[in-house]
């Protein structure tokens, strides 16, 4: 088995996370800018066996696609073209980081730690990845 590797799509920023090789815990990676995420998983993949990619797919409350769709598209695109061989998923994430931002809380982080937005897109790419898990 091969991991698997959930993406945070962000405009500027990206959280990245990734299960063990036996796909049952997901943790976060790290945040990267965004622009630098299709050489940040190349280089991953040249390191460590990946069998599939979980995006983040943002809707509205309605079912419907939110704005920021229209900036992952293309970035998905890309993503396929750059790296054929492994697979995309989407998985929906309403209230992900909301969700994150609880989890800060609740872990006991200081106010100053959880203004860092790095980290709530990487908590945020784990619980898209615990979702996709669970679901499966």
């Amino acid at each position: 088995m091969g991991r698997i590797i959930a993406i945070d799509f962000g405009e500027k920023k990206t959280g990245i996370a990734v299960t063990d090789e036996l796909q049952i815990i997901a943790s976060g990676l790290t945040t990267i800018a965004t622009k630098d995420v299709i050489s940040f998983l190349k280089d991953y993949i040249s390191k460590e066996n990946v069998e599939l990619f979980v995006v983040g797919k943002p809707k509205q409350m309605d079912n419907s696609d939110s704005q920021s769709e229209a900036l992952i598209i293309p970035f998905l695109e890309k993503l396929s073209k750059e790296i054929p061989n492994i697979l995309i998923q989407r998985v929906d994430e309403r209230f992900t980081s909301k969700m994150a931002f609880q989890t800060m809380i609740d872990s006991g982080l200081k106010r100053k730690q959880r203004r860092n937005k790095g980290l709530i897109d990487e908590i945020s790419a784990t619980i898209i990845l615990q979702s996709y898990l669970y679901n499966q």
